[in-house]
């Protein structure tokens, strides 16, 4: 009886994501239909009924980004490369649009000199996502595997010494790994970025209306955010100003 319940459950389950699986492309394809057809906003709003369902993909954050690039809306096009590239962060053609997109920012900020090892640091850590270096850590750690136990059953010592070397060349690369994946997860869940979708915004000293103005910056600039009051986000540029402006002005990423 237990297994013919359980059968059941799993049955209604594999229906029901069916149907689920089905509406959402149907959704998309309505979408990609308005795309097609230059009809952007129709798309968008498509396209955004799958986000408010909790849908999240690359094709369909590019798509949005895409529809909102061809009216003109750059802080939102980027908005949505850069939630695409968090998914998919070698996908070329995502980060070949949204090249072409911050082409059009006003805003030419200088970023603050790094060192060259630093460089290189961030440049590993952007080669994959997280579920990348999840991967990637994965199967250091089961190749070590297979050569520690191949050094225990060798039977030559030739066979052994290469066991030992490979397997200590795999912990070097294991231990690495998981340095690159846990620095991965500290930026993407504790260090948090939005972009600037209005087309000018005045940077406040502080979170009140009557403050000193700052400076100004323009739709489509990424900014990092470092604290919330009420309605203000204080928000550090590259070139290390920071300042204030009001929590409409940005999306995080």
């Amino acid at each position: 009886m237990k297994k013919y319940f359980l059968q059941i459950i799993l049955l209604i389950f594999f229906i029901l994501s069916s149907f689920s699986n089905a509406d959402v492309k149907s959704v998309m394809q309505k979408g990609n239909d308005y795309y097609k057809n230059n009809q952007y906003q129709l798309a968008i709003e498509k396209y955004k009924k799958l986000v408010r369902d909790g849908y999240e993909g690359t094709s369909l954050f590019y798509n949005l980004g895409n529809a909102h690039y061809r009216l003109g809306k750059v802080g939102y096009a980027i908005l949505y490369y850069e939630k695409a590239l968090k998914i998919s962060a070698s996908d070329e053609d995502v980060k070949h649009n949204l090249v072409l997109a911050k082409l059009n920012i006003k805003d030419k900020v200088d970023e603050l000199p790094p060192f060259f090892i630093f460089n290189i640091w961030e440049g590993l850590l952007a080669l994959f996502t997280i579920s990348g270096w999840t991967f990637i850590v994965y199967i250091i750690f089961i190749l070590l595997l297979v050569f520690v136990v191949a050094y225990f059953f060798s039977k030559s010592s030739t066979q052994q010494r290469i066991s030992f070397f490979a397997g200590i060349t795999f912990s070097v690369l294991l231990f690495f790994s998981i340095i690159l994946l846990v620095v991965k997860m500290h930026k993407e869940y504790s260090i948090k970025y939005g972009i600037i979708v209005e087309n000018v915004v005045t940077v406040k000293s502080s979170p009140d209306n009557s403050s000193k103005d700052e400076f100004v910056i323009h739709e489509g600039l990424k900014v990092r955010l470092e604290d919330k009051v009420d309605i203000w986000t204080k928000i550090r540029l590259t070139d290390g100003k920071v300042g204030w402006v009001l929590e409409k002005n940005l999306k995080q990423i």
